[in-house]
């Protein structure tokens, strides 16, 4: 499969602080490759480095086989950005947004059936102030896409929505790869990651962690499967250690973590607690995931 991203040995320096440590990777044409990661781990920097925004210190940089820093006029014809701390003035209408950054290039798509794909068909008219948070990620997909790029980058692009409006942004973004488009996207939500990406670079403190599909990352972890429910009496922990399956059993006030391995391990353990008569509830089985890689690698919880 071709490269739609190759990076060699890039660093990035702020004083004596390394923002991007020395890391190397490529995004092939037509995945969806997300770069995760707390706030502050060089996400950003790394983003703005392979669009050309930024200089690096030392590396080498190719997209779509072109230089960032050499042949940025070309190269932006044939990419798509999302910033992060992107804006547009409060007054401004959805049309005249549209039209405004379409003139920047030699060719654009129509802007009406770009607002019919991005669910803003009838926001033209409405100024960005009146949009709500998930319109307004809409509109900035909606101008990365006008000139019908090849490449497209989102940085952070559901922080600060809610729930409902984050899991209606992940079916745009599936919605866009299916369209042949090649998608770089950066987060700290880890369960984006998983979602979304067909693989997953796990950066903290500018160096990459881990670099993997998120199911070859969880597994390679090997971790146990927790089994989580209330029990209102007292229980011997050492019992359940004797269940086929169970490796180590916690408890957290009323709830009793029950951690372990095998496709049976959820029957063993209901089965007990009937046997012994223990009423217990709120019985819910938690897999391993990316969060779970997240902690083993780095020894902490990823920081907002």
């Amino acid at each position: 499969m071709a490269k739609a991203i190759e990076v060699v040995g890039l660093y990035k320096y702020y004083g004596e602080v390394k923002a991007v440590d020395g890391v190397s990777f490529t995004v092939e044409e037509g995945e969806i490759f997300g770069l995760v990661g707390p706030n502050g781990a060089g996400k950003t920097t790394t983003i703005e480095c392979v669009e050309g925004l930024r200089q690096p210190d030392k590396g080498y940089i190719r997209v779509l086989g072109l230089d960032p820093q050499r042949d940025g006029y070309k190269l932006r014809e044939k990419i798509g950005v999302q910033l992060q701390e992107a804006s547009l003035p409060e007054r401004m209408k959805v049309w005249e947004a549209l039209d405004l950054f379409g003139s920047f290039y030699p060719h654009h798509i129509d802007s009406k059936k770009l607002l019919e794909q991005m669910g803003l068909a009838d926001k033209g008219r409405t100024p960005f102030e009146k949009l709500s948070g998930g319109q307004k990620q809409r509109l900035l997909i909606a101008l990365a896409l006008i000139n019908d790029p090849e490449l497209l980058f989102l940085d952070e692009l559901t922080t600060g929505l809610d729930p409902q409006a984050r899991r209606a942004m992940w079916d745009l973004v599936r919605e866009i790869r299916n369209k042949g488009k090649t998608i770089f996207l950066t987060t700290h939500y880890m369960e984006e990651a998983e979602r979304l990406c067909d693989r997953v670079a796990i950066m903290d403190h500018g160096r990459f962690l881990a670099l993997d599909t998120p199911e070859n990352l969880i597994r390679s972890l090997g971790a146990e499967t927790r089994v989580v429910f209330n029990l209102d009496q007292a229980l011997d922990e050492n019992r359940l250690l004797q269940i086929d399956g169970v490796t180590r059993v916690e408890k957290s006030g009323d709830n009793v973590i029950v951690y372990g391995r095998g496709a049976k391990l959820v029957s063993h353990i209901v089965s007990f607690l009937e046997e012994e008569r223990l009423p217990f509830s709120h019985l819910r089985l938690e897999q391993p995931c990316l969060e779970d890689v997240f902690l083993v690698l780095t020894g902490k919880e990823i920081r907002d």
